[in-house]
């Protein structure tokens, strides 16, 4: 993706495959407020033929955000296994006891995969509240583990997603996790967006820290 435009034009594909504002937030690695704005403005009616597109000026003063495009890595797997390589590297330092990583759905289920491989771990997966999401309080939504991997069963943990915007994923899993009898050791994840070091005292570790430099408009 190369701007703003080719962002809009694939929240409305996203949206028209009826996948929620949570999971088009994650599809597009940005906040649940910039997939809503996309989704908005992927509503605004196109120029005629032969005349520039209204998105750009019609969807100025957005919300503040950055878009990770990790498409190069994801779409090779033997790109994933070396930076799998790498994450598990920066989780190594917690010692050999723990045998469980815990992915986020849905890019983080993959990486997990090979992240849990490389520690020799049983692998887990979540699925976050944001899934779910359309409008309105997300607190009332929850989150699940699925049943055809690993469960919790009291043992520490850790988790993998593929990219933090908020934290607020990463936090509803640390605590789902802990509601599960689970002690999560560390998080990492491929590219921090809030340059965050510690999420409910544990522990983020991240292969890029991506953060936004520069005066608001």
């Amino acid at each position: 993706m190369k701007n703003v435009d080719d962002l809009i034009e694939s929240a409305a594909e996203l949206a028209d495959r009826g996948l929620s504002k949570g999971e088009i937030a994650d599809e597009l690695n940005v906040s649940r407020e910039t997939a809503s704005w996309l989704v908005e403005r992927s509503d605004v009616t196109t120029a005629p033929s032969g005349q520039p597109s209204q998105r750009r000026e019609e969807g100025a003063g957005g919300p503040q955000d950055i878009h990770v495009d990790w498409s190069a890595i994801g779409r090779d797997s033997k790109r994933m296994g070396h930076v799998a390589t790498a994450m598990a590297d920066l989780l190594a330092k917690h010692g050999e006891d723990v045998d469980l990583t815990i992915g986020i759905e849905k890019a983080g289920g993959p990486i997990a995969t090979l992240v849990a491989r490389e520690l020799s771990t049983d692998l887990g997966t979540y699925t976050p509240a944001k899934h779910q999401w359309e409008e309105g309080d997300i607190e009332d939504l929850g989150g699940t583990f699925s049943r055809n991997f690993a469960g919790i069963r009291d043992r520490e943990c850790y988790i993998v997603d593929d990219t933090i915007t908020s934290g607020t994923t990463m936090r509803e899993t640390i605590e789902a996790i802990r509601a599960e009898g689970g002690e999560p050791l560390a998080c990492v994840v491929l590219a921090d967006k809030q340059g965050v070091e510690e999420l409910d005292g544990v522990p983020v570790y991240s292969l890029l820290q991506v953060i936004s430099v520069g005066k608001d408009d």
